[in-house]
């Protein structure tokens, strides 16, 4: 499928999506320069989830998101099914060890809080008078997961082997350069609370040169981070680390694409270059994959800018999964997702569960496999995996 923007800008679209999420990309379309829409792509702020743009010399803070650096890594590991690894006692250790849920820090004894990251010359860039609150919260939660849709899984491919998968970003540091750009962008201060509107920023400008290095900063915070977690998990297993797989899905990269170098911003949509793997999940009740960009350089993967999903893509929203509340302390109205049916699902898969909610339910999302077949032939599974162990939240809604 094929969308056009105002300008004449032409873009893919993979899969098939509803007129709410067709019409963000083709606003999008209008001021970039090229677009495609994944096909785990839905609804979003000013830009679909699943949605990727490019510009000459500018980057979108909408675009790139409030999760600054949002990703996925998997670490496969020397254990196997065999190994005797006690996977209750394992989700149970993970959820009482790691910290979950919005705002929660890293209280381990060896969080990484000393990271190199903290002495970048890049927190220069926020306002002195937020620099060291925000730099002590960062420092706090780096190893942290988060809420939502955020988790650690521990999986097995098709060989038996054991790896461990998390998906999480850069936590309150990204949200608070994500807010503080797009308030200064509408020429607000910073902390100042504004519209999400596309802030493009002239990456020549003295403005965006500093959100470029901030971007970068959360980027390898998020880095940080997510392989900290990975690797602890794989400490608790009591195994060994055999292989690294790790992707942003929501960041802006400098490429070179047809011929000209462009500023290509990915929002929910995973690196996926000739040969490049990515690890992409699915939901609590469904396989995750590790996959690679095709080595055909099809026109389907050029179109794409070399893109690829980042999971399954929701089809039902939060609210509509499992209700809305009624005042701050009210009732829930009644979901489409019940905790019995959410429970049915995960047992029927053999899932060890700790937290979660129904807004994160299986039957909230597509099935993974099905996005991947819309991809066509511009990426390749290398590895399926499938979920033993998923820890998430858990105060999301029962």
């Amino acid at each position: 499928m094929l969308t056009a923007g105002t300008n004449g800008i032409v873009g893919r679209v993979f899969g098939e999506h509803d007129e709410a999420t067709l019409a963000q990309l083709r606003d999008v379309a209008s001021r970039a320069v090229r677009v495609a829409l994944m096909a785990d792509g839905h609804l979003g702020y000013v830009m679909p989830i699943g949605g990727v743009a490019a510009y000459r010399e500018q980057v979108s803070v909408v675009g790139v998101g409030f999760d600054i650096a949002c990703g996925n890594a998997a670490i496969l590991t020397d254990l196997t099914l065999d190994s005797g690894v006690d996977l209750p006692g394992l989700a149970d250790a993970v959820a009482g060890l790691l910290s979950f849920g919005v705002g929660g820090t890293n209280l381990l004894p060896d969080a990484p809080s000393d990271h190199p990251l903290f002495r970048s010359p890049a927190w220069e860039h926020v306002p002195r008078e937020h620099r060291d609150k925000l730099r002590d919260r960062a420092r706090a939660q780096l190893g942290s997961i988060g809420s939502g849709n955020h988790y650690v899984d521990v999986f097995s491919d098709e060989l038996g082997r054991l790896w461990v998968g998390v998906h999480f970003g850069s936590r309150g540091l990204g949200h608070a350069i994500a807010s503080g750009f797009m308030a200064l962008a509408q020429g607000q201060r910073w902390g100042d609370r504004t519209r999400e509107v596309e802030a493009l920023l002239d990456l020549n400008s003295e403005l965006g040169r500093q959100y470029w290095e901030l971007m970068s900063l959360a980027g390898t915070y998020a880095y940080a981070g997510r392989e900290w977690v990975a690797r602890k998990v794989v400490e608790l297993m009591g195994g060994r680390e055999l292989d690294l797989v790790h992707n942003h899905h929501n960041f802006a990269w400098r490429e070179e694409h047809f011929g000209e170098e462009l500023i290509v911003v990915r929002k929910g949509a995973t690196p996926a270059f000739p040969g490049q793997r990515g690890f992409v999940g699915g939901s609590m009740g469904d396989d995750s994959v590790i996959l690679q960009g095709s080595h055909a350089r099809s026109e389907d993967q050029q179109a794409a800018l070399f893109s690829t999903v980042h999971g399954a893509g929701r089809v039902m929203s939060r609210t509509e999964a499992a209700g809305r509340r009624r005042g701050r302390r009210g009732q829930r109205s009644r979901g489409s997702v019940s905790a019995e049916m959410l429970r049915a699902w995960v047992e029927e898969k053999g899932v060890i569960l700790r937290g979660g909610g129904r807004d994160e339910a299986p039957q909230v999302y597509r099935r993974l496999g099905d996005v991947i077949a819309a991809q066509r032939d511009t990426i390749e599974v290398l590895h399926t995996l499938r979920p033993l162990v998923v820890v998430m939240d858990p105060a999301g809604p029962r």
